[in-house]
């Protein structure tokens, strides 16, 4: 096996900073345990790239793949930006980004030309560039910067999806640009199997497991449960919302604070380990995900993975792993949505049991097919390279 060398510039950033992995995080991690028994890291320092030896990258790793715990990664961070200042020697290396890290700039494109290594990149998505009303200021320009260079400079890339790769090749038309030599590779659920344990809320549950941003729809699941609440009296449903508060989420956190409504119906949970997200997930009648777009879509797949139904946004990448199992529906149909959950929630209830019928045919995507289309377009580039 050729050289490979991980960029860990992201990763280590964000568990230096104690964030919670994100599913980027994750698919990142799943590279460093694959690769890692035979890879150096790569970190990019003040403008400059540093690889680090062996003996630093294993403990970088071992430090990451503890998700930033114990201790500090500085000693190993020390030795390893001096020794990589002394020692490149990366000519004809694979070199994996697995978070669009960097890409946004040309020089970092530059720099790769110049050390002559083979890049290649993991494309998550376009959505700043096809959706770009779900996306911070300025996003879709940067994306496109990101999604330019990776094409440009790239000896191979790795879509996370069909729906991903179908994107970034009608977009690599419609830009001129030649896409070289990729792969589909679907991700693995990546939460850990668990017992379930105590019931963590009282009576029926519904659970939303996503970063709060504009894209994944929670203002129409505030509203629905406020209808709910009218209609409903004491028989609505609960509502629980976990993950981390992204961006343009004031008028979703605006209701989760001041409506007397909603209050008493739904619980936030920011901040959520695995065991206690597996605790929610198992006692749900249903994971909820009316997301408007998506290049995967990991809470799907880990519900499922789980024999959690799963009432989701009819979005074709989840068709393309979760196939007819979940109830699909689209994000805006109010109406639709409430009466899922209304029967979901219900004791007498068919279509839960339906999909719980379904549900036994389900087949997770798992790190050993991701990594052996992955395995397959390396040995592809180094046939062509030979």
């Amino acid at each position: 096996m050729q050289g490979v060398l991980i960029d860990v510039t992201r990763l280590l950033h964000r568990f230096m900073k104690k964030r919670l992995p994100t599913g980027v995080d994750r698919v990142s991690l799943a590279y460093i345990r694959h690769f890692g028994p035979r890879a150096r890291a790569v970190l990019r320092y003040r403008g400059g790239k540093f690889v680090f030896r062996r003996a630093e990258s294993e403990a970088l790793f071992a430090w990451l793949l503890a998700l930033g715990e114990p201790g500090s990664p500085l000693p190993t961070i020390y030795k390893g930006l001096i020794a990589g200042c002394l020692a490149q020697r990366v000519r004809g290396q694979f070199l994996f980004n697995t978070g669009h890290s960097g890409l946004e700039s040309d020089c970092y494109v530059a720099m790769l030309e110049r050390q002559h290594v083979r890049p290649v990149f993991m494309v998550h998505d376009l959505i700043p560039i096809t959706h770009p009303q779900y996306c911070r200021a300025g996003e879709q320009e940067r994306h496109a910067n990101r999604i330019r260079n990776a094409v440009r400079c790239a000896s191979g890339i790795v879509c996370n999806s069909q729906a991903t790769l179908n994107a970034l090749t009608q977009w690599c038309g419609a830009s001129g640009l030649l896409l070289p030599a990729s792969t589909v590779a679907l991700l693995a659920p990546e939460l850990p199997p668990g017992m379930r344990g105590p019931r963590p809320v009282e009576g029926p549950y519904f659970v939303f497991l996503s970063t709060i941003e504009p894209r994944k729809n929670h203002i129409m699941l505030l509203r629905l449960w406020q209808c709910m609440a009218a209609e409903m009296g004491p028989r609505v449903p609960q509502l629980v919302i976990i993950g981390q508060r992204g961006w343009d989420y004031e008028e979703v956190t605006s209701l989760l604070e001041h409506s007397a409504v909603l209050r008493p119906l739904v619980r936030e949970v920011s901040s959520c380990g695995d065991a206690e997200l597996v605790n929610y997930l198992q006692h749900a009648q249903a994971l909820l995900f009316p997301s408007f777009a998506e290049g995967f879509g990991m809470p799907v797949a880990e519900a499922l993975a789980h024999g959690v139904p799963v009432i989701a946004s009819d979005l074709p990448v989840f068709r393309e792993f979760a196939h007819g199992i979940p109830e699909y529906v689209n994000a805006l149909d109010v109406a639709r949505w409430g009466s899922l959950v209304a029967d979901y929630a219900a004791e007498s209830g068919t279509l839960r049991a339906a999909q719980l019928a379904r549900l036994a045919g389900f087949v997770a995507p798992t790190w050993a097919a991701h990594f052996a289309q992955v395995d397959g377009l390396l040995d592809q580039l180094a046939q062509a390279h030979a």
